[in-house]
């Protein structure tokens, strides 16, 4: 191997810088890319963001119909409460029913929590029936309705007997 002069390290080291700088080049020019890409896709969400924001009555009109729940408390608070909620849906709804009986608890899968089912039975006629299933929802303890038997009256077919079950979750 000969010795390099000093002319031919000079070229070498700027043969260097330069593939340096042409390196760089690429791949600041794909980071600006890509950051383009980045903005517009931001404006985008930003636009739709304008897009969605809601006038306030509007919202609150769309805030009263997503029903209202409350988390679940200790067994026995949630049993009082979610009592004393129901007989006043049926009350609201003009329907006298029989003591609330409350059905053994079991496990359940949402979260680890017990659910509670508690039985109703009553007599009442068709369209405050109809009002109570409508207003439902409403109870802030309540999970879902489990089970509902309406028998028809021979006489009056306005006339039902209800067996309903309903259910709330509990710690």
């Amino acid at each position: 191997m000969q010795k390099l002069r000093a002319k031919d390290v000079r070229a070498l080291k700027i043969g260097a810088a330069c593939v340096g700088a042409i390196v760089l080049f690429l791949l600041v020019s794909r980071w600006l890319e890509h950051w383009k890409q980045v903005r517009s896709s931001i404006s985008v969400v930003q636009s739709k963001l304008e897009a969605i924001d809601l006038e306030k009555a509007r919202q609150a009109g769309l805030t009263s119909v997503v029903p209202v729940f409350e988390m679940p408390e200790k067994e026995e608070k949630q049993k009082f409460l979610f009592r004393n909620a129901l007989n006043e849906q049926f009350k609201k709804a003009g329907i006298k029913s029989e003591p609330l009986r409350v059905l053994t608890t079991g496990k359940s899968s949402l979260g680890g929590h017990k659910l509670l089912r508690v039985q109703c039975t009553a007599k009442c006629r068709f369209t405050q029936l109809l009002d109570l299933l409508a207003k439902l929802s409403e109870n802030p303890y309540m999970v879902g309705v489990e089970e509902l038997r309406i028998r028809c009256d021979k006489k009056n077919q306005q006339d039902v007997q209800m067996d309903m079950t309903v259910s709330t979750l509990v710690k």
